[in-house]
């Protein structure tokens, strides 16, 4: 099922990353950073099920259901664990018993990330390269 999501994606659009940065209390400095910068984003899937995100700056590799750790680019120490709900990975990122959601779905061959933060959310699109 999460093969669907395997390849290469650019970013396109942003929308309210800002937002939701701050509702997280990401700094403003790393705030900036964050806002300009138009990650690609690779997507596999090896044949024991281990998926790895990669972009630039960051890898992470995890299988569906089992919980993973993972050092944030602001340095938070966070627990996370994705599964696969009606097509989509949904990621569920804690930290300090705060909870951020990252949901990931492939619609009319873009992919969609939705970042959410109590009732603040960030939507991410990416198209992917041929």
């Amino acid at each position: 099922m999460a093969e669907k999501f395997v390849g290469t994606w650019t970013m396109v659009e942003s929308e309210n990353l800002d937002d939701y940065l701050k509702a997280m209390g990401v700094g403003f400095a790393i705030r900036q950073v964050a806002k300009r910068a138009k990650p690609s984003v690779i997507i596999s899937v090896d044949s024991d099920g281990t998926v790895t995100l990669k972009t630039q700056r960051t890898e992470v590799k995890f299988k569906i259901n089992e919980e993973f750790e993972k050092t944030t680019g602001d340095d938070r120490k966070t627990k996370n664990v994705v599964s696969l709900d009606n097509g989509r990975l949904v990621q569920r990122q804690t930290w300090d018993d705060k909870e951020t959601i990252i949901e990931r779905e492939v619609v009319d061959n873009k992919l969609i990330v939705k970042c959410k933060m109590g009732d603040v959310v960030a939507v991410r699109k990416y198209v992917k390269e041929a």
